[in-house]
């Protein structure tokens, strides 16, 4: 069996405090990457995040995560843009760490990337059960179960 590789590049709008490293970032890709990929992580603000969600999906609001694949590319080739104001409030309303949440939306775009996708039924609970699975292997629990503070 041939190792997955990863070539990550990370970048940041702006500094923010407290923010997990490369590395974490990497290994949350690599949990749930099935074949090799270039995958560029923009860590963006809120005003970035709504040029970006508009430009591309026409909603003018700030979003938590936007995937960008490259289709047909060798190896798989992507971006993920993660808005850090709005993971940090998500974070705080579901009583997540930042971290975890973090985490959470790093696999899920990363099952973005390689095709997956929510829009029905059936596909939504095999994504969601995915993440779930990959989640716990990394030690973090189910993030559709909600947490009472």
């Amino acid at each position: 069996m041939n190792k997955i590789t990863l070539t990550l590049v990370l970048q940041r709008a702006k500094v923010w405090s407290a923010l997990p490293s490369k590395q974490d970032i990497h290994q949350w890709i690599m949990s749930s990457l099935l074949e090799d990929a270039d995958v560029t992580v923009r860590l963006i603000d809120e005003d970035e995040g709504r040029n970006l969600n508009n430009q591309f999906r026409s909603k003018d609001y700030a979003t938590n995560v936007l995937t960008f694949p490259y289709p047909e590319t060798s190896p798989l080739s992507g971006d993920i843009a993660l808005c850090i104001p709005v993971i940090e409030r998500e974070a705080r309303a579901q009583n997540k760490t930042v971290r975890d949440h973090l985490a959470h939306l790093c696999i899920h775009a990363t099952l973005h990337l390689q095709n997956f996708d929510h829009q029905n039924t059936a596909d939504r609970e095999v994504m969601e059960n995915m993440e779930i699975n990959t989640l716990q292997k990394i030690g973090i629990s189910n993030p559709y179960e909600e947490k009472i503070s």
